[in-house]
């Protein structure tokens, strides 16, 4: 069985998102061979893409007893509990969970990227990831988390404070 420790990034701008979130995260913590061991706080996001409501964004840290894909198939599971719905590319979502990075492994299959491919370019990720995991090295750059927030605009992104922005 796969050990590792992995980065997910969870997302959401439709229904109650700060509930869905909350709710998405012990889902995952109460899943079987997932320990939740960190989380970021919640931030407040503009959304890309076409007009839509603002995300809430945040990240975790995991470790798992599972594949890369395994996880990736809790994952979609999980969004498709809270009503996820799959409406082209940047629409709306009720809960976004993404599979960030999975130790230091790179990978490139039809169903999954490690690390993301967009991670790097995302505020909204690096972000919370940068709270809770400044000094893990994304491995196709060699830069920590720490030095790729510094090479984004994080304008957009505001921390929620006692569940308010």
């Amino acid at each position: 069985m796969k050990h590792g420790q992995c980065a997910i990034a969870l997302g959401s701008n439709l229904g109650d998102s700060y509930t869905i979130l909350e709710a998405a995260l012990e889902t995952l913590a109460a899943t079987p061979d997932i320990i939740l061991q960190a989380r970021s706080s919640w931030y407040q996001t503009k959304a890309v893409g076409p007009p839509q409501p603002d995300y809430i964004n945040g990240c975790a840290l995991l470790h798992v007893q599972k594949s890369p894909q395994q996880l990736l198939e809790i994952l979609l599971e999980i969004e498709n509990k809270f009503g996820r719905v799959r409406s082209g590319r940047w629409g709306p979502r009720s809960l976004d969970l993404d599979l960030l990075l999975y130790d230091d492994l790179i990978l490139d299959t039809p169903t999954l990227t490690l690390p993301h491919p967009h991670m790097s370019e995302r505020a909204f990720v690096l972000v919370p990831l940068a709270e809770i995991a400044p000094d893990w090295v994304e491995p196709v750059s060699g830069k920590a988390i720490a030095e790729l927030v510094q090479a984004v605009d994080c304008s957009g992104v505001k921390k929620m404070i006692n569940n308010e922005f």
